[in-house]
């Protein structure tokens, strides 16, 4: 479950910074990716922006990114509770 949920916002990520680089936001690919997974991990250190009528978009992918990364870890927990230790109370 955890791996399959990191391969699906690693492709994401991927598929962001594939958008920037197809739009040509961006240079190169790799800066497309730095600003990809930065902006949708919601850190945001601003040392790579996109041109002024881009950042509508880098906001859609980071709030992408808020809503999906606190998806993962709500499923991460349900998944839990049903098959881990927390099933039957055996804990403690």
């Amino acid at each position: 479950v955890v791996m399959g949920l990191f391969a699906i916002i690693t492709s994401e990520v991927w598929l962001w910074a594939g958008l920037y680089r197809l739009l040509d936001i961006f240079a190169d690919f790799e800066t497309a990716l730095y600003f990809s997974t930065i902006t949708f991990s919601t850190v945001g250190y601003g040392d790579v922006v996109p041109a002024h009528g881009w950042r509508v978009l880098a906001a859609l992918e980071g709030v992408n990114g808020f809503l999906l990364i606190g998806w993962s870890t709500a499923y991460l927990i349900a998944a839990d509770t049903r098959i881990g230790p927390f099933k039957t109370g055996e804990h403690f």
